[in-house]
């Protein structure tokens, strides 16, 4: 075979002397204890601001010195104003939901992941024949798209995505089937369950009176 070299072209390799491998780089102690220092230096550190509460913000100080990690779920990196997180459903002021069950918003979601059972409220309630209720209603969170197509076919603000939450983790898919009574459970971001709309509910004296049987 040609020497390379000579030819004036192709590549040309350079010797590396290899690293003497005494007694202590055959046994790798010495590196793993030097390995341990670190890690114990970092453990101790981080140990100390966790205690003391000195931990740097995950999200402003993340390049800075020590714990940039965040700790989760203790910590939860804040999602953006406008992100579509778990749904919600608002409730009133006697803790009822505020579904009138008029079927818009399963009947906009792309993914049909949205199950509601329409009931009429007893005869006597001033809702009476006026609306009805939701007796059921089932969201599957891992068919879900996040869209936002129910948030804006519901006419009563009934339905929210603003928890600033996403689904946990679980074992089962039955655990992401959420039921009405889980749903008016999670709150805004604000913290509250009820909706900033007002609406002028059947019954309130500054409800304008219009049903079914008054016909006006």
């Amino acid at each position: 075979m040609a020497d390379p070299k000579q030819q004036g072209g192709g590549i040309v390799g350079k010797k590396v002397r290899r690293t003497e491998r005494t007694l202590g780089v055959q046994a790798y102690i010495p590196e793993a204890a030097k390995g341990m220092g670190v890690l114990m230096k970092h453990f101790f550190n981080n140990t100390k601001e966790l205690v003391l509460g000195q931990r740097n913000d995950p999200n402003l100080e993340a390049l800075d010195k020590g714990i940039n990690t965040i700790a989760y779920p203790e910590q939860k990196r804040p999602y953006p104003i406008r992100n579509r997180g778990l749904h919600r459903l608002t409730i009133r002021d006697d803790g009822s939901p505020r579904c009138v069950a008029c079927l818009c918003c399963s009947t906009a979601c792309p993914a049909q992941c949205i199950y509601i059972e329409p009931a009429e409220y007893p005869a006597g309630d001033a809702r009476h024949g006026y609306e009805r209720f939701p007796k059921a209603f089932v969201i599957d969170e891992l068919r879900c798209i996040f869209c936002g197509f129910c948030v804006e076919a519901c006419p009563c603000d009934a339905i929210r995505m603003d928890t600033g939450e996403h689904a946990v983790p679980y074992d089962s898919r039955d655990q992401f089937i959420y039921s009405k009574d889980l749903l008016m459970s999670f709150e805004g971001r604000d913290g509250s369950r009820k909706t900033q709309n007002t609406r002028h509910e059947p019954g309130d004296a500054s409800h304008p009176g219009i049903t079914r049987l008054k016909k006006h």
